[in-house]
């Protein structure tokens, strides 16, 4: 029992792999490269000025006024340096720390926004608030992923979640006028789809890929089959939801920059917050963590201290499926008031990426969401204020980015040992 019990103290604080990667300086070297071409062949004149108040803010905040071209070569220079020291790590056989991939990001963006806004405004407000509205439900699709694939289950099938809540809530709310309503119709529909999968995968060791890649065609093709024959028809009935008002909270609504960018959102953004912090809290702080983290790493090891492996799987995903749910409610009750086909766009896909990025960490998943959000909300932003950035890259944009980020940022990282692997009691 000792051994077991050492073990079982192994798994209680979550652990980080280090583990040298030349991914990254080769990323941040390509991406140097290519940055540099922009103020070097297409130089923009002018002035970027990044607004980070608005105008009824409660303290007046200047704006900040840089030069388009010299600060994207300031940015270049930085990105340059950035490179450099991560290949003498790299040679070194030392890891990329997290705060140089913050360093790096930080100044490819800024020199980008500098040089795409040049001679416009940038209302900064605006940008990150619809950055997070854009990254909720992906941050719900994220949490669902690290709780299924932190129990060993592969969670493919968070699209068809997400799509699965967005129908459901729509029509949910439509018939009771409650929101509400639709909200737990969304959890609903996400723990049917998560139990789907878990009858497949679980009881029956169906290949998890395989039933997560099916099941996001079958929601896909049957709320496409729905949404022509029963919702379009009846639209007044059954697709016009009620929806969640913006909720501004007293005091903290009127902090500097991050008051109406945090706390003038909707419930479902607030339920994030909240979800976040459970989540987290909940694998790494409680006994149903350890226990959960354990069937993900070492199931016979769980089953021999008397743990339910099976029993553990299901709820994990059903309860993965309930919070992936809940972000496919924001685009029903929060984003669009109505059920469009394929609304989620591929959502759940990037949700996935966020889970990799985020090395099965709830708050690096968040954090990843995050940046995944910013780039889709900044393709909008750069389109409106006429960015000579071509339209078809500013819509490859939020795709662009993932790739980036998990193709070259995350280097190596090791997924829960028992990851996708069918637990059959011997």
């Amino acid at each position: 029992m000792s051994a077991v019990t050492n073990a079982a103290v192994a798994i209680e604080e979550p652990r980080a792999v280090a583990v040298a990667s030349w991914k990254a300086p080769i990323i941040f070297g390509i991406f140097t490269v290519l940055f540099a071409l922009l103020p070097l062949l297409a130089p923009r004149d002018g002035e970027t000025t990044f607004r980070l108040a608005s105008a009824d803010a409660f303290f007046a905040i200047p704006d900040v006024i840089l030069p388009a071209n010299a600060t994207a070569w300031v940015a270049v220079v930085v990105l340059a340096a950035v490179t450099v020291f991560a290949f003498v790590r790299a040679s070194a056989r030392r890891s990329i720390p997290l705060w140089l991939v913050i360093v790096y990001v930080a100044a490819l963006l800024l020199g980008f926004l500098a040089w795409a806004a040049a001679g416009e405004t940038l209302r900064m407000i605006s940008l990150l608030g619809g950055a997070l509205a854009l990254a909720t439900p992906l941050i719900f699709g994220a949490l669902g992923g690290v709780i299924g694939e932190r129990a060993g289950v592969v969670n493919i099938a968070i699209e068809a979640q997400l799509l699965a809540g967005a129908f459901s809530a729509a029509i949910a709310s439509s018939i009771t006028g409650s929101p509400w309503a639709g909200l737990v119709a969304a959890m609903g529909a996400g723990m049917l789809v998560s139990l789907v999968l878990g009858v497949f995968t679980i009881t029956y060791y169906v290949d998890q890929v395989i039933v997560g890649v099916v099941l996001n065609v079958l929601v896909i093709g049957l709320t496409t089959f729905l949404f022509r024959v029963v919702l379009a028809p009846n639209t007044e009935t059954l697709n016009s939801p009620a929806t969640f008002d913006t909720v501004s909270i007293p005091v903290l609504s009127e902090i500097p920059v991050i008051g109406p960018i945090l706390f003038r959102q909707s419930f479902i953004v607030y339920l994030m917050f909240f979800v976040v912090a459970l989540v987290w809290f909940g694998l790494y702080r409680t006994r149903w963590g350890l226990r959960l983290r354990a069937v993900g790493e070492h199931p016979q090891a769980a089953d021999t201290v008397g743990i339910k492996v099976l029993a553990t799987r299901y709820r994990a995903i059903l309860l993965a499926g309930a919070v992936a749910g809940m972000g496919g409610a924001f685009y029903t009750l929060v984003s669009v008031p109505r059920f469009n086909q394929e609304m989620t766009a591929g959502a759940g896909f990037i949700a996935l990426a966020a889970v990799i990025f985020g090395k099965w960490d709830p708050i690096k998943a968040t954090l990843a969401a995050l940046l995944f959000g910013f780039a889709t909300n900044l393709q909008g932003v750069l389109s409106v204020i006429g960015s000579p950035v071509p339209s078809q890259f500013m819509l490859m944009l939020p795709y662009v980015v993932t790739i980036f980020a998990v193709a070259g940022l995350v280097g190596k990282s090791r997924a829960p040992a028992a990851d996708g692997e069918p637990y059959i009691k011997s």
